[in-house]
Order: C-alpha cells, then sequence, then structure tokens
C-alpha cells in the first residue's frame, strides 16, 4: 500500500481504539484491501466504523456483515483460481505452453554448448555473441547434474 498519511494513522491506532472514516472509499480502494485492512483491525483489537455506509464492527451485526464480504471475497477468489486452472487445461489439451517464448533457438543452444565444450569461447563472449546474459549462458552449459 502507498499511502504515508494512511499507514502513519494505522500505526498509531492501539487496542480498543475505533478508526472512524467518512467512506469506506477514503480507507481502502478496493474490497480487498478493505477486508484486509479490517482483518488486521480485528487481529489488533480496533474497532473500525464507516459513517455513511452504516459498516461497524463494535457491534455484532456489524462484524457479521464484515465476515459476509470476507466470505464473499473468498469465494470469488476460488471461484477465479477454479476458471484459471481450467484455462491452462484446456490450453495444455491444445497444446499450448506457458511462460515466455524462449530467447535461444534448439540450433543456438547447441552452438553454444559446443563452442564451451570446445573451450573456444568464455562464458562472457558467449553472452555478448548471442545478446544473452552470463547467467542464460551459464544454465545452458551448466552438467544436468548440478541442475535443480
Amino acid at each position: 500500500m502507498d499511502r504515508p498519511e494512511l499507514e502513519k494513522c494505522l500505526d498509531n491506532l492501539e487496542a480498543g481504539d475505533t478508526l472512524v472514516v467518512w467512506r469506506l472509499d477514503r480507507l481502502a480502494r478496493s474490497l480487498r484491501d478493505l477486508l484486509e485492512l479490517v482483518a488486521r483491525f480485528e487481529k489488533e483489537g480496533v474497532n473500525f466504523r464507516s459513517l455513511t455506509e452504516n459498516f461497524d464492527t463494535t457491534t455484532a451485526s456489524g462484524r457479521l456483515v464484515f465476515h459476509f464480504f470476507a466470505a464473499l471475497t473468498q469465494f470469488e477468489r476460488e471461484l477465479i483460481r477454479e476458471r484459471t486452472m481450467i484455462g491452462l487445461s484446456a490450453a495444455k489439451a491444445r497444446g499450448r505452453t506457458g511462460g515466455r517464448k524462449h530467447k535461444m533457438s534448439p540450433q543456438q543452444i547447441r552452438q553454444i554448448k559446443a563452442l564451451w565444450a570446445g573451450r573456444k569461447e568464455t562464458k562472457v563472449d558467449l553472452a555478448k555473441s548471442f545478446g544473452v546474459s552470463i547467467s542464460t549462458i551459464d544454465r545452458i552449459v551448466r552438467p544436468k547434474s548440478l541442475k535443480s
């Protein structure tokens, strides 16, 4: 969260305090941020109240509303995760692979391995020649037994 004044305010709250805001959107920019903040308040024994939305964790009904919002958010996260997994499985079944495209072709990789095996060039020279980082060269030439 990049909100220094809010952080200062939150750092000064103590157990038993009640943070009062005019509107929920003045405290958090998203429902997820709001729920995380209210969970933090609950953990630290701080109450929370919004004057405009009549949201108040000092009462049993206010806490119930908060937990209802939290449950909905958790449900939404799980739905998104399930849909993502279904989409990834479908893409995999169609032959698609994840991640970015390789910078180097299999031919270039064979070429690097051959040059390295013959000790004709250093890793620095290979990196410059092929336009990649030294760590990329290192991953290519590292013996399989050392790869994780």
